[in-house]
């Protein structure tokens, strides 16, 4: 297997992998005659992967890309993102990977925030790219198009690329509604590769033997960063789908022969709920990594498919995090397992960020060691110090989770201690939601909460003061299609509930707890708006109303 460091590179380990590993699958995607793209499936080795690679960076490097300059990559989970950004990364280019899930005024919001030099787009994104971006310099992923790349409007900065180049920007909500930019640097992405790659216990993978099947986007830091470099830096082969479909899992994971599967809490329960097939026993897994799943489902998975389930901890800014890999494992609990003997260390601190005692719950704190807190940790907030400043006060990073760990050492996930809605994987920032919100003449105030949903974990609840109109389905449903229009399809409220006022403090901070009581599901308050059939992926909410 393949050794880095903090200050090795992207560009350098591909190189040294295509070397060790070229006769290896490096990418596959599933059969799926309903996509777009690679309908019969895909697969291509390291050595193939290399030329097509070295043919991408011959054509940004003739149009002057280097060190200094972004790249947007809209790409969907088409496996040549991974192509893009290992010829970018190669040349020093950091990529900005994009939702395409974001409506155009998200979409902007994101470029104008990062300012990309150039968006690369699919084809079947290109259009609605160059409408959202304007002047912004967007072109097709297409081969014929990328021969004329078009010049980089600057001059590269001619620095060497180390470890600290920086590689990838991701966005991921924050508590103040706009996405915050994580940037991630070269030696980041690699080593948190190298820690899951080295977790051991029953998340042992064989080097040239395994294939990780992850149908997570590539937008998030999961299957771009996470499971893909754990996969290069051992001559494996990550299965990557287009997106979780429960119907056709099992196929997939057969037909490629996946040992190794990535999931989310959402996906255990949806694949309960599938009729028993011959196919669910006929897979080659030998364990699953993720996290979120429901407790009282934990065991029922994990006997009636037959393999565990290992719960993990890591987000954006921090990857290597914990793994509940080592027996006895804490299967029925929300465990995500304990502290490592290195690499990382942790304290659950009170709002004072004093340490707690065992057993009581607090925030939990990380870092990789007192004198290098931040390897293997994001380089920061993207142009917002001030941030990056607040989540490594006193030298920790402080995560917003709410954990607390038992005498025996293992930690336990409790709840979040920021405005974050947990949707099928996704983190929805309220403050978002309630800016669209508020922004609608028919609105005076609006305030967001999580609700339980059985299925993906957390749902988007509205709370919503009117300015003056009677509140009724039809005003829901015109607010509903407002949100879909303007967010996407997964932040839009499955819930609208309208009230005379919402509670504040003296202070005029809102206090959502006091909105329903404890003992109260708000859904089950007089008067609510179920809109959850609405939130589709494709169809734009206002023609699913007015079908």
């Amino acid at each position: 297997m393949i050794q880095v460091s903090a200050q090795s590179t992207i560009g350098q380990v591909f190189e040294e992998a295509v070397r060790k590993y070229s006769k290896n699958l490096l990418l596959m995607a599933p059969r799926n005659a309903q996509r777009a793209y690679a309908p019969e499936g895909y697969a291509i080795t390291y050595a193939d992967a290399k030329k097509e690679v070295d043919r991408l960076i011959s054509a940004y490097g003739r149009a002057g890309y280097g060190t200094g300059h972004r790249v947007g990559l809209d790409m969907e989970n088409r496996p040549e993102h991974f192509f893009h950004k290992l010829a970018l990364n190669s040349l020093g280019v950091c990529c900005v990977p994009l939702n395409a899930e974001h409506r155009a005024n998200e979409l902007q919001y994101v470029v104008d925030h990062s300012k990309p030099d150039l968006i690369v787009a699919a084809s079947s994104r290109i259009a609605f790219v160059q409408a959202a971006v304007g002047d912004r310099v967007a072109i097709c992923a297409e081969d014929d198009v990328l021969q004329d790349v078009p010049m980089a409007a600057t001059a590269s900065r001619q620095e060497p690329i180390s470890g600290e180049t920086p590689a990838s920007i991701l966005y991921t909500s924050g508590t103040t509604g706009r996405p915050k930019g994580c940037v991630l640097s070269h030696g980041y992405e690699l080593e948190s590769g190298a820690w899951y790659l080295s977790r051991g216990g029953l998340s042992t993978f064989v080097e040239g033997g395994d294939r990780l099947y992850n149908p997570l986007p590539l937008y998030h830091v999961n299957a771009s960063v996470f499971s893909f470099y754990c996969v290069l830096l051992a001559g494996n082969c990550q299965v990557q789908g287009d997106r979780f479909h429960p119907g056709q899992w099992w196929q997939e994971v057969v037909e490629c022969e996946a040992t190794v599967v990535h999931y989310l809490g959402v996906i255990v329960p949806m694949l309960l709920g599938q009729p028993t097939s011959s196919l669910e026993r006929a897979h080659k897994v030998r364990f699953g990594v993720g996290a979120g799943v429901e407790a009282t489902l934990h065991q029922t998975f994990e006997e009636r498919f037959g393999f565990p389930l290992i719960e993990v901890w890591g987000m954006t800014e921090m990857v290597g995090g914990f793994f509940d890999n080592q027996p006895p494992r804490s299967v029925g609990t929300r465990a995500f397992g304990r502290l490592p003997p290195e690499g990382l260390e942790a304290r659950i601190v009170d709002a004072n960020d004093v340490t707690v005692p065992t057993g009581a719950t607090g925030e939990l704190t990380v870092r990789y060691s007192e004198t290098t807190p931040h390897r293997r940790c994001f380089s920061g907030y993207l142009d917002d110090p001030v941030a990056t400043e607040s989540a490594w006060r006193g030298g920790w990073f402080h995560t917003g989770d709410l954990v607390r760990q038992t005498p025996d050492g293992v930690m336990h996930f409790v709840d979040r201690n920021k405005n974050i809605i947990r949707r099928s994987g996704e983190n929805i920032a309220a403050a978002e939601i309630e800016e669209v919100l508020q922004s609608h003449p028919l609105v005076r105030q609006a305030t967001v909460i999580a609700v339980k949903d059985e299925v993906r974990e957390e749902e988007v609840f509205a709370c919503v003061v009117l300015a003056s109109e009677t509140g009724g389905e039809e005003v829901a449903a015109q607010l509903f299609a407002f949100c879909a229009d303007r967010l996407s399809y997964y932040k839009a409220p499955g819930y609208f509930w309208f009230t005379d006022q919402i509670p504040k403090s003296g202070t005029q901070k809102v206090q959502k707890y006091l909105i329903f009581k404890s003992d109260c599901d708000p859904r089950d308050a007089e008067g609510v708006f179920d809109f959850r059939r609405l939130k589709t992926r494709r169809a734009s909410a206002r023609q699913t109303i007015e079908n």
